[in-house]
């Protein structure tokens, strides 16, 4: 089931609703990248309505009037603005990569708002933690044997090297799965679409870090967290989510064997049951 609702500035914003049960807000990544792609994420909305959010100019979303909004620190506007959609006082949070850096915005600019905030593969560069070069390479160099390393790995380069370019983003993404078969070629093309460009080039433009504020905020959260990473995932190593998790008050750390950047394509029951034992 799909549906739309107003946010704070008018702009009308898809959302993509699964399963039954309690809700579960679901942010996607990309930056810019259809909701879609997120999928049951494994299964979970088998006891969960998964709340799957568009961000704005991107898949069922519109549009806005201001490109000034597609930044992230805005955005944490229409995350509100879902919650007061859906009569949430307090709301259970899940975002992946990049959402999880518009995720621990809203966290930090509202703690009370968040019931449990559960961070995939995160971007965590809002709260100061980078991979370390040696760690990057050392996950990449473990598939170099694979016959389609030295393109991913060359369009990786470009990537780094600032082209955003949705042929170079589709050349780089066996790099981000555990397994580069027909399933997780199916998922490295959903989501991705031309229209979403402007979103991506938005997203961080202008945008000025604040390691130390953002932290401040986390500190009041009130409910627990959970940080969960691949351990073939080069993007977010198992060592960022550990040092990661020092800055939130009640913070738990999974690492799925055997996983890239999406899990829950990886091994989706492995994934699901340990996402579904923290919110329960």
């Amino acid at each position: 089931m799909t549906g739309r609702f107003a946010s704070y500035d008018g702009t009308q914003l898809g959302i993509h609703v699964r399963g039954d049960g309690p809700p579960l807000v679901c942010l996607p990544g990309g930056p810019g990248r259809g909701a879609e792609y997120l999928g049951d994420l494994g299964g979970l909305d088998e006891n969960r309505r998964l709340i799957l959010l568009d961000p704005r100019g991107v898949g069922l979303s519109d549009d806005p009037a201001d490109p000034a909004t597609f930044r992230v620190d805005r955005m944490t506007a229409d995350v509100d603005a879902l919650r007061r959609h859906l009569g949430l006082e307090r709301m259970d949070l899940l975002a992946h990569s990049a959402g999880a850096i518009l995720a621990t915005l809203y966290a930090a600019a509202h703690p009370d708002r968040i019931a449990r905030l559960v961070l995939v593969t995160p971007g965590l560069a809002t709260v100061g933690v980078d991979a370390s070069e040696q760690d990057f390479q050392a996950v990449l160099e473990r598939r170099s044997a694979e016959p389609w390393y030295p393109a991913a790995r060359a369009a990786l380069a470009e990537i780094q090297a600032g082209s955003l370019s949705v042929e170079t983003f589709a050349a780089s993404r066996p790099l981000f799965y555990g397994r580069w078969d027909d399933t997780a070629r199916a998922h490295a093309t959903a989501g991705v679409a031309d229209r979403h460009q402007a979103e991506r080039l938005g997203y961080f433009d202008g945008f000025e870090l604040d390691p130390d504020a953002v932290s401040s905020g986390l500190s009041r959260l009130g409910g627990p967290t959970l940080l969960y990473a691949g351990d073939e995932d080069p993007l977010v190593t198992p060592a960022m989510v550990r040092q990661a998790a020092l800055l939130f008050p009640d913070a738990s750390v999974v690492v799925q064997p055997g996983a890239g950047h999406f899990p829950w394509v990886d091994d989706p029951a492995a994934f699901a049951a340990a996402v579904r034992a923290f919110l329960a």
